[in-house]
This record gives C-alpha cells, sequence and structure tokens, in this order.
C-alpha cells in the first residue's frame, strides 16, 4: 500500500504465478487464479510512479459488470468479483484483504491461447498509423480514403501477438489460422466479433463509442475455451465519449489521457526519451486520472464504485 492509498504491489501467501505492468496473478489451488488489479499504470511500455488510486478497482468491477452481461455469448472464467465470497471460498486471504479487496477476481485456471483478439469499430491508434502510410492492416488492403477515426462497417478483426519486447504485433487472419488451425481461429473471430457489438450496442446507451478493444481466450484441460482476462475497460478498449466524436481527427478518451498529454509534453520538450524510468508524475496528474476512471465507471454502469453491488453484478442501478 502506498501512502495514498493506491495498491502499487501485493504480497499474498499465495505463490505469485506473474506479474504484469497491472495484475498480480496468484496460484490460490483447486485450478484457481486470484488476478489482483493493482492500482500500477503504463505508458509507452513504461510503468509509472505513482500508481492511480482506485484504478485496479474499476478494472475489475467493470469486467465483472461485463460479464454479468455476456454469458449467453461465450463461457468465461470469472467465479466471482465479490470480495466476501473469495474470502469464503479462500480463507487464508484474510489477513491479507486490503490488498485485494473489490480489485481481485477469482477464476478458473485455463491455458492462454497466445493471439489478442482485436476488434476495430473505428480506425485509430496503430492501424490508423499503419493505414496512413501503406492503406493496409496487418498488410491486408483497406478500402482507400479512410479518414482518422472513421467508423469501420462492418467491424475488423485485427488480431495481434505480443512482441518480444515492447508493442503488440497485428498479424493477418491467415498467420492465425496457421497457428491455430482454422477451426479455432474462426471461433475467436466469431466469439470476438460478437462481444464487441453487444458490448458496442450496450456502451452506445451510456453515449459511449468503443472505438476498438482486444479480448483474450484460454482453453481448459478438456478443450473448452473461455474468455478470460479483463474485459472492455478502458485499459482494454479505447473509449470515446460520443459527444465529441468527429471524425478526421484524433478523439479525446475516457481514459488515461492525463498521463498521455502530461508525457508528451515532457517528450515535445526534450526531457523524456519514452524509456524507463519515467519521471514521477504530479498529484494533479494522479488525480485527474482517478477522476477519469472513476467517471467512466459511473457512465457506463450507472453506479458510482462504491455502490456497486460487488455481489450481483447484474444488478441494474435502482
Amino acid at each position: 500500500m502506498t501512502m495514498t492509498g493506491a495498491v502499487g504491489s501485493t504480497s499474498l501467501p499465495f505463490p505469485l504465478v506473474a506479474r504484469g505492468k497491472v495484475r498480480d496473478v496468484y496460484d490460490v489451488g483447486g485450478d484457481r487464479l486470484l488476478m489482483v488489479a493493482t492500482d500500477r499504470i503504463s505508458a509507452f511500455d513504461v510503468v509509472l510512479s505513482p500508481p492511480i488510486p482506485r484504478k485496479g478497482e474499476v478494472l475489475t468491477q467493470i469486467t465483472a459488470w461485463w460479464l454479468a452481461r455476456l454469458g449467453d455469448i461465450t463461457p468465461h472464467h470469472l467465479i466471482t468479483a465479490d470480495p466476501e465470497a473469495i474470502l469464503d471460498a479462500v480463507p487464508a486471504l484474510g489477513a491479507t484483504y486490503e490488498q485485494w479487496a473489490r480489485r481481485s477476481m477469482l477464476v478458473r485456471r485455463t491455458a492462454p491461447i497466445p493471439v489478442e483478439c482485436v476488434v476495430r469499430g473505428y480506425l485509430s491508434g496503430s492501424a490508423w498509423a499503419e493505414y496512413r502510410e501503406h492503406g493496409t492492416l496487418a498488410g491486408e488492403p483497406l478500402p482507400p480514403g479512410l479518414r482518422e477515426s472513421d467508423r469501420l462497417d462492418p467491424p475488423l478483426f485485427s488480431p495481434a501477438t505480443k512482441a518480444v519486447e515492447g508493442h503488440d504485433e497485428n498479424i493477418p487472419v491467415a498467420e492465425v489460422e496457421r497457428r491455430l488451425g482454422p477451426a479455432l481461429a474462426a471461433e475467436l473471430e466469431r466469439r470476438s466479433r460478437a462481444i464487441y457489438e453487444r458490448g458496442r450496442e450496450i456502451a452506445a446507451g451510456a453515449g459511449i463509442i468503443i472505438a476498438d478493444t482486444k479480448f483474450e481466450f484460454g482453453r481448459l484441460p478438456d478443450g473448452t475455451v473461455l474468455l478470460i482476462d479483463e474485459v472492455l475497460t478502458p485499459d482494454s478498449s479505447r473509449f470515446w465519449p460520443r459527444e465529441h466524436y468527429a471524425p478526421g481527427r484524433g478523439q479525446p478518451s475516457l481514459d488515461k489521457q492525463p498521463v498521455r498529454d502530461y508525457l508528451e509534453g515532457l517528450v515535445a520538450a526534450g526531457e523524456w526519451d519514452k524509456t524507463s524510468p519515467a519521471p514521477e508524475l504530479p498529484a494533479e496528474v494522479v488525480e485527474a486520472t482517478t477522476a477519469r476512471y472513476l467517471n467512466v465507471f459511473r457512465r457506463l454502469t450507472g453506479y458510482d464504485l462504491d455502490a456497486f453491488p460487488v455481489h450481483d453484478p447484474a444488478m441494474p442501478p435502482s
């Protein structure tokens, strides 16, 4: 715990399976994992300091909220994100409750499928950069004359794979078929498109455009494919406020934009070169970023974070 109340790292009484840019993952036995979303934040593939208070709670509870609305489309790995239910299932977590409560998911262990399933409903980010230079996405031609942030109909299934270091790399669907086989590749695309369409429809009701997003899947020992990890969060997706949408330019976002803006200012001034270690984030940037995460949670779910029914994420606000 930091002095701000943010959780920058955890130390729980179970084997640590993985520590990523945001999540600490523990083996809690019985083919279950505890995925703890810390408040760590990264930009330009560099983990920054200090962490952003409440960010991990937002990511975890938004994921639980979405999964309660996606079960008819795909099975998933979540057992519960309710801290009391987690404690009942894993009593040894009691002494470290403050480190993980409301920011953790108890999930079924799977073997992750090594492809990120990206769906793009709008031309932005790395897709726009490639299109602007080559007229392609992952080497595949796109229609001429598209502008930055143009809507893509139908949305593009644009898989990616982790680079050895740094950013993910877009790969053609044919490469996914080669790696995974045509049947599994087709199933991942079908599910990813269906999840995105459901998410886009629900988010539109809250005035949010989901420009693009990425999904991850894993397999149980019997071969069953599950949706895993975070789902349709401000970290895994590009959320735009619909009221400010205008194609032909970059869009304001509902995520860690205050952090990006601050760091881009340092880069432009020659004060940082996008390598680790990064400069410390000022208090006003940290506060503005926390406010962004809390606002998108409220806007999407209809709940203030403290009032969210963690025991029943499907419950609509009264």
